[in-house]
């Protein structure tokens, strides 16, 4: 497989002048938006014609929505002026433009992205549908859905020192920037540490770039918190595109990350990633990914998806711009599911991970499925899963001593089945109505314990009480209650009254 032309030199002063011409036109997230109106909906289903269309009045803007993110070849002298101060000469230079016959087109992706706060640029490689053809193996994605997917499952709070390993385009570390005081990025790939630093110096932005596999180029180094989106593509051992890629066979990939990251944290410090693990007949996935752990690790692994091997193969055939009825594609998909039938392999789950170094302390680790539709990002659930984590650490062996409070979000929901007597309650569920929407089937003794739970009494006199209504043993209730109790402060779903 062909590799890309040179490695792109975005220099201070290229970038400084593509800066100026992208804020003189407004070429920014809420320019991009403005300008294509439900257009842009439409571009990310693929439908390219109506951006088209939003774009044949905006001027210099529409120029560079037409190069950038539709793949377009303009002419001559609209995106000289579309590009003013910076050159065609110094744009080609750089490989921000190719040479057409009618003009020019991108040669690389330069796209805004934003968030609450304001808008970047990101720089990366052009995908397979804009340049037509299969891409080459150091291959630098743009920011896809596995990339926005972890942006919203990372903790936004502040710390000193952030670590992004396997950097890519930069776009993890782009958001770090703004609640950490340090960020350092690696990646194993040349070429997209090349284009990483063009992201950064666009946006005038300091990051410190480590070329390397895994964790070596930080040896003997520790931060605050490290994300990570490795290559996470699971099957047989070997590299046709290093943004996914490892060349570890499996989720050999995803269970060193695990392994290793926690080490590489300051006490208390907490990592996060994008993993993949195989579903193996005959083994529990949570007894697969737990053995990854090393010691004093607290662990939430959640499983968002699980794929079939066969639409697996799929579409990660599709992203690489590879027909899967071709004569290569179905060499790959032979080979590709034949290591999957040798293996066992009955299925791939795919979701995050949240670590965190726990020194001395017992861990915790749970493994749980959350593939229900949810809105909220996750990052500030698995900050906020930490925190209930640790209180139960320290509050675990007097948990009967508490004031508990159901909080407003949490609602109880009946399923109930037409009987000869009238509606018959079948299930009752607590849902908790905002983050994740976690939800637990409780029983009846649960759910009049837990209306007790507003914060007047403690536990224990709450467990006195049902138990002496409901002519029970209060420590035989007690047991009985406490890992439910345990259960839904994990989820917050039962919290400490302040």
């Amino acid at each position: 497989m062909s590799t890309s032309a040179a490695l792109p030199d975005l220099s201070d002063d290229v970038c400084a002048r593509l800066r100026d011409a992208f804020r003189r036109t407004g070429y920014d997230a809420d320019g991009v938006v403005d300008t294509l109106g439900s257009a842009h909906s439409a571009l990310g289903r693929g439908e390219p014609e109506l951006a088209y269309r939003a774009t044949r009045d905006s001027g210099d803007l529409g120029t560079l929505i037409r190069l950038f993110l539709l793949g377009s070849t303009e002419a001559e002298k609209d995106v000289e002026a579309a590009f003013a101060p910076l050159s065609l000469d110094d744009a080609v230079a750089a490989t921000l433009l190719v040479p057409a016959a009618d003009g020019y087109r991108a040669g690389l992706d330069v796209r805004p992205h934003g968030d609450d706060e304001g808008s970047w640029w990101v720089v990366a490689d052009l995908d397979a549908d804009i340049l037509g053809t299969t891409v080459p193996e150091d291959h630098v994605l743009g920011v896809g859905h596995a990339s926005l997917s972890l942006i919203r499952a990372t903790s936004r709070r502040e710390v000193g020192t952030l670590l992004d390993v396997g950097t890519g385009n930069g776009v993890q570390a782009l958001h770090a920037t703004r609640h950490a005081k340090k960020v350092t990025a690696t990646d194993v790939s040349a070429r997209a540490l090349a284009l990483a630093a063009a992201t950064f110096r666009l946006n005038e932005l300091d990051v410190e770039l480590v070329r390397g596999e895994w964790f070596a180029p930080v040896a003997r180094r520790r931060f605050d918190r490290i994300v990570c989106n490795p290559p996470f593509v699971v099957g047989p051992p070997r590299v046709d595109y290093t943004y996914r890629d490892s060349g570890l066979a499996g989720d050999d990939a995803s269970a060193l990350v695990v392994r290793q990251l926690p080490g590489f944290l300051n006490e208390g410090g907490s990592g996060q990633l994008l993993a993949s693990w195989l579903h193996v007949e005959g083994e529990d996935w949570g007894d697969r990914v737990t053995r990854w752990l090393p010691a004093e690790t607290d662990a939430w692994f959640v499983q968002r998806d699980i794929a079939d091997p066969g639409l697996y193969v799929g579409t990660w055939l599709r992203d690489a711009g590879i027909d899967p009825r071709s004569p290569e594609g179905r060499a790959k998909s032979g080979d590709w599911l034949d290591w999957f039938a040798e293996n066992n392999v009955q299925g791939i789950g795919f979701g995050f991970v949240t670590l965190r170094r726990a020194d001395g302390a017992t861990p915790t680790i749970v493994c749980e499925d959350l593939r229900q539709a949810y809105d909220d990002p996750l990052g500030a659930e698995a900050a906020n899963w930490l925190d209930r984590v640790e209180w139960l650490r320290a509050n675990g062996e007097s948990l009967l001593d508490v004031r508990f409070r159901v909080p407003e979000s949490v609602l109880l929901e009946s399923v109930a089945e037409p009987g000869e007597e009238g509606w018959a309650t079948t299930v009752q569920r607590l849902h908790r109505t905002d983050g994740p929407g976690w939800s637990h089937e409780v029983d009846e003794l649960a759910t009049r314990l837990l209306a007790g739970c507003r914060g007047a009494l403690p536990l224990e006199d709450l467990i006195v009480l049902l138990a002496a209504a409901q002519g029970l043993e209060p420590e035989e209730l007690a047991e009985a209650a406490l890992p439910v109790v345990r259960e839904l402060v994990r989820h917050g779903m039962l919290l400490p009254a302040a």
